[in-house]
């Protein structure tokens, strides 16, 4: 009998961190985790990628490739010489996102074989990796570069899987087992169901447990594992393990190297550095299938952040959205080809009843182009669709980021209010509103020449206007209140934002406003300092520099900075000189306000909230959702500088005011590991302190930086009980959640109620759930039923937010889950490259006075999806390319020639859902007209098959498949 989902679930809570490489930190220092693994393979990757464009492009590139590579490291020798303030944030938070997504496989998958390459299940491992590799491809084909990197750090959680759990290091293989990411080459060497494999480890001794004749033919096989039962196959492998009930039973022990304390741990480094190769091997793939410039936008190496816009299209709003075009365009044509260009543009137009399309796109003209169509129109009634827009914008948006949404209306959908704070702390994004006429007593037309059909003001009044200054405010962005015909000298912050490297110093709001003193510290690394001041037109202010020197509200043009106005808020962009030290900014105001101070810096941080496991190696896992009140939180943080040490990471809530102080562990990799053993009542942020790299604490060295996200605390917990993180287009999933009432980070079984549920996901699939659950011992449960439509890309990622509120409804909690779109892979055939002819003569002394060219026929097969691309990887010749059919086979015949200076070419060949052949061509020196065989293919599992021995005028190098939908 099956064990329940709710055992399940409680054995996974203990042992999830133990049945694999440790996903995210290991307490002895001397194991290699999946983090590590990870994070070594993209940096090598990556630094490879940038060498060779660097080389393509005759520039020097200097950086060694080797262990020592940081992530300022690799992103400072990509950007070259580039003269702009350098931000490593988009490329921490990308890899944070690969390995936390790899470390997710240890809890939802955690009793699947496939997955972890358990029970001899090879071949049921590399269709996990198959399909896992073709969604990615299929991600980054829709330029859904945050879908790929989830999809991808799962995949590579499989494949280094391998290393460990499999007897590949012990057979005495030093390279990548390849045939694991290429679907169309045999699986060769594996030990049948009826081999037996090991002998009983000798008093806990399991250095010599594989048999003899098992390693002496050379065949593969891993360990049987179950945290439920003994039972394994006779004769066989135990993966090995307090966990693991079949490590018990004869033969007794195990094989795993999760560790350097596992059953061969001795040879757990070895099976480490062949994952951290394997992954870097799965990379090149990638790379080769989706080209230079998207692999580096998918593992996030940009220096500017995505322009996101999310505007009102109804009537009266043709102002606001000519104002949106004016910006955008300036930033475009000002930022294009420099470092600064934004890295990616998003726009969701909305009105009621429609919400969007979503645009995204990496191409500047297709967002001009699209922002160009938008025009004013409709809108009867006054409530728009705002709330769905924002919620499209931050699922498809990368986290970190800073969306403007434009509009004059109240919100229809303000039920979406939890959902959309849910989504702002969990992506960490930033959201600015710019409200046009809030205060305007005139009746705002929903088309030109009609009033609104009720006869009613159009205007949005102060109460409808606070639902945006709360997520706002919670985003750490800004409310800013401004007529139409203002609106330009608003959006100044959009242009700030726009620009690299840009860094939240300090920031505040008080609510209800009193007059206070805030101080705040600027080190030497920042420069075009701007401070942004909303309020009531009553509100004033005195700012003094370290210097001493001052400058009040009513001065515009000051010793500090020039000041501009536009509705409630006010600019001040301070002069470059004298702004290393303490500044303070004296506010007199009795009505809410908010301060906020940025900069550009290359010195950031990001931060995740982890929780710990309870298994006996112990670990931790990304949290999703509030901490609890009266609990403790565990957070890790990353300082985006090696020239930084961090001295103090705070939890600081203004309204008390309360700061609570974390005690710092420091991780090998940089990384700190910051628990704390008490949380604030209220609304707080996280902020760090620190000083130059000699832990210095003077005034000149010393830095702040605080997270724009307020975090809030919740006696509500909210937790989903996963079977997958995929799902096939036409398919629907269940999702079980619980919600808990908690006191002092227990259930308090005492508890009794209901609970308010709202499930929403962000791409409107069919989709059920109860609205309320009832308690009983202080829980309640439901389930989520959720229905992919069979016209679903694959490559998509679902967003499903799940929100419980008390019955009170002064308290609620959230889990956000993601879901990809797998489509089930059917074409794994690399295309065919079959030679016709090669022609020319080379025997010159003198290269250029001589040519040569090859023609061959490239298909991609009967039942093949059809070739996508065929582009020249190497050479500088000319390629042209025509089509005919043989066969009922589609065939693209290619004409290559090049001068006898170019003596070799290399084609790259991809079918439509992302095969990959590359086909390698040369001339010899004393060549001349000649025919070569019919098919030239030869097979290699040599990556990179530079060293190939060739026999032909051209061949095609089978390197591993890449699937492309």
């Amino acid at each position: 009998m099956a064990p329940s989902r709710s055992i399940v679930f409680l054995v996974l809570s203990l042992w999830g961190s133990v049945h694999s490489f440790q996903p995210l930190f290991t307490l002895n220092g001397k194991s290699t985790t999946h983090r590590d693994i990870t994070r070594q393979a993209i940096l090598r990757k990556t630094a490879e990628v940038c060498r060779d464009i660097a080389a393509s492009e005759g520039r020097p590139f200097s950086l060694a490739i080797d262990n020592a590579l940081t992530v300022e490291k690799v992103q400072s020798a990509c950007s070259g010489n580039s003269t702009s303030v350098l931000s490593t944030v988009r490329f921490h938070t990308s890899i944070a996102i690969m390995y936390f997504s790899n470390a997710l496989v240890d809890v939802v998958y955690a009793l699947s074989e496939e997955h972890h390459f358990d029970d001899e299940t090879f071949k049921g491992g590399r269709e996990v990796l198959t399909t896992d590799v073709a969604a990615v491809k299929a991600s980054v084909k829709l330029e859904n570069y945050m879908a790929g990197r989830i999809i991808l750090g799962r995949a590579c959680h499989s494949l280094q899987d391998f290393y460990s759990h499999s007897n590949w290091v012990e057979l005495g293989k030093t390279s990548p087992y390849s045939a694991l990411i290429t679907p169309d080459q045999n699986m060769t060497n594996l030990a049948g169901p009826d081999v037996a494999t090991c002998r009983n480890c000798t008093n806990g001794d399991c250095a010599n447990n594989l048999l003899p004749d098992l390693l002496q033919q050379g065949l593969l096989t891993s360990g049987y594992f179950n945290i439920f039962s003994s039972k394994k196959p006779a004769g066989k492998c135990s993966h090995g393990g307090s966990f693991d009930r079949t490590s018990k039973k004869d033969p007794i022990g195990g094989i795993n190297k999760d560790t350097v304390s596992s059953s061969h741990g001795p040879l757990h480094q070895q099976a480490a550095d062949l994952a951290v190769n394997a992954t870097v091997e799965l990379l090149e793939n990638i790379r080769l299938a989706v080209g230079d410039t998207n692999f580096l936008r998918l593992m996030g190496l940009s220096q500017s952040t995505v322009l996101c816009f999310v505007i009102d299209t109804t009537g009266s709003m043709s102002d606001d959205i000519a104002e949106a075009k004016r910006v955008s365009f300036e930033i475009i044509d000002k930022k294009r080809g420099t470092q600064q260009e934004p890295s990616a543009y998003i726009l969701v137009p909305f009105n009621d009843p429609s919400v969007g399309p979503l645009v995204l796109t990496t191409d500047a003209d297709k967002f001009k182009a699209e922002i160009n169509k938008l025009s004013a129109s409709g809108g009867g009634d006054i409530p728009e669709m705002c709330l769905s827009g924002l919620q499209l914008a931050l699922t498809a948006a990368p986290p970190s980021s800073e969306i403007f949404v434009f509009t004059d209306a109240p919100a229809k959908d303000a039920d979406l209010k939890s959902t959309v704070s849910a989504l702002i702390e969990s992506t960490k994004s930033v959201v600015t509103f710019m409200l046009t006429d809030v205060l305007a007593s005139r009746r705002r037309r929903s088309v030109p020449g009609q009033w609104a059909r009720d006869g009613s003001s159009r205007a949005m009044n102060q109460v409808a206007a606070q639902l945006y200054r709360d997520l706002a405010k919670a985003s750490g962005g800004q409310a800013i209140d401004v007529t139409k015909s203002d609106l330009s000298a608003a959006t100044t912050v959009i242009e700030d934002s726009s620009t690299s490297a840009v860094v939240n110093v300090f920031q505040v709001v008080s609510n209800p406003g009193k007059p206070d003193k805030f101080n705040f510290t600027v080190d030497g690394s920042i420069k075009n300092m701007t401070i942004y001041i909303t309020g009531t037109s009553s509100l004033t202010f005195n700012i003094s520099s370290p210097s001493g020197a001052s400058q009040s509200s009513s001065v515009s043009s000051g010793p500090l900075a020039a000041m501009t106005t536009a509705g409630n808020l006010r600019r001040l962009r301070l002069h470059s000189d004298n702004q290393t030290g303490l500044w303070e900014i004296d506010v007199n105001s009795n009505n809410p306000y908010s301060v906020k101070v940025i900069g550009q810096s290359s010195v950031n941080f990001i931060y995740n909230l982890v929780e710990p496991h309870e298994g006996t190696h112990g670990d931790y896992s990304l949290k999703e959702g509030r901490p609890l009140t009266g609990g403790n939180a565990t957070v890790l943080v990353t300082v985006t500088s090696d020239a930084v040490k961090i001295t103090e990471v705070t939890l600081y809530d203004s309204s008390g005011p309360t700061e609570v102080i974390g005690t710092l562990l420091p991780q090998d990799d940089g990384n700190i590991l910051v628990t704390f053993t008490d949380i604030p009542a209220g609304d707080f942020v996280l902020r760090i302190k620190g000083g130059d790299s000699t832990g210095s604490r003077s005034t000149t060295n010393s830095f702040q930086r605080q997270a724009s996200t307020q975090i809030k605390p919740s006696s509500i917990s909210v937790t989903a009980q996963l079977n997958g993180t995929s799902i096939e287009p036409g398919s629907s999933i269940s999702v079980p959640f619980t919600v808990a009432s908690m006191s002092n980070g227990a259930v308090n079984q005492n508890a009794s109620g209901t609970f308010t549920v709202n499930a929403q996901n962000d791409r409107s699939y069919t989709s059920n759930s109860p609205t309320s659950v009832t308690m009983s011992g202080g829980r309640a449960n439901g389930t989520v039923s959720l229905t992919v439509p069979s016209s679903a890309s694959s490559g998509t990622v679902v967003t499903l937010t799940i929100t419980a509120q008390n019955s009170a409804a002064t308290d609620i909690n959230y889990t956000v889950l993601r879901f990809s779109v797998t489509a089930k892979v059917t074409d794994v055939t690399r295309p065919v490259c079959d030679v016709v002819s090669t022609t020319g003569n080379c025997s010159s002394s003198v290269c250029s006075s001589s040519q040569w060219g090859l023609t061959a026929n490239i298909s991609d097969g009967v039942n093949g999806t059809g070739i996508d691309s065929l582009t020249v990887r190497q050479g500088n010749g000319t390629l042209n390319t025509s089509t005919s059919i043989s066969g009922g086979v589609n065939i693209t015949v290619a004409s290559y020639s090049a001068s006898c200076c170019s003596p070799s070419v290399e084609l790259k060949i991809v079918d439509k859902v992302g095969n990959v052949r590359l086909c390698t061509g040369q001339v010899k020196a004393a060549a001349a007209t000649t025919a070569a065989p019919a098919n030239t293919t030869a097979n290699s599992t040599a990556f990179g098959l530079h060293s190939v021995s060739v026999r032909h005028s051209l061949w095609c190098a089978l390197l591993l498949p890449f699937f492309w939908w």
